[in-house]
């Protein structure tokens, strides 16, 4: 009876830790979220569909997790179709178990998104933008970042 009690509190807690609420938003907020960020940001756009997105994931969370003492923060915005929105995404989170703050945005024209994010982004994903507003620093990758690549940028944003 102790392991059976046991083994339902780790359940319950291993349910708690990987299961987030995945927060609707739309552009503006996103847009406002970056302008008035006081920690450096990478925000990265992606799909659970997206075979590249899923790939860079872990990267992005490992990454991130090293430069704990620069409070870098990460948040992965789902551009998923609106029918995936929230069941299928969570399921998917919870499945693949990242850890990062999760976001899906309300949006569906990419001509009026993508050039309030870069002026250079047309619309292929990933995608992803490094900011550090204390640093007036912004770049942004409209594609893949390779892993060993990965970890330089960050230096750039930190240092």
């Amino acid at each position: 009876m102790k392991k059976l009690i046991t083994l339902l509190v780790l359940v319950v807690l291993v349910n708690t830790v990987f299961s987030q609420h995945i927060k609707k938003v739309k552009i503006a907020d996103v847009v406002k979220m970056m302008d008035t960020s006081s920690v450096p940001m990478v925000i990265n756009f992606w799909a659970t569909w997206c075979g590249p997105c899923v790939h860079e994931i872990p990267w992005f969370e490992k990454a991130v997790a090293e430069l704990k003492d620069k409070k870098v923060q990460l948040v992965l915005i789902s551009l998923d179709f609106r029918d995936a929105y929230p069941k299928e995404l969570t399921a998917f989170v919870k499945k693949n178990a990242y850890t990062s703050k999760i976001l899906w945005l309300d949006e569906t024209d990419a001509d009026l998104f993508c050039p309030l994010i870069d002026k250079n982004w047309n619309g292929n994903i990933p995608a992803t933008i490094m900011i550090n507003n204390k640093k007036n620093y912004h770049q942004f990758y409209g594609e893949q970042i390779p892993e060993p690549r990965l970890k330089l940028e960050l230096q750039k944003l930190v240092n």
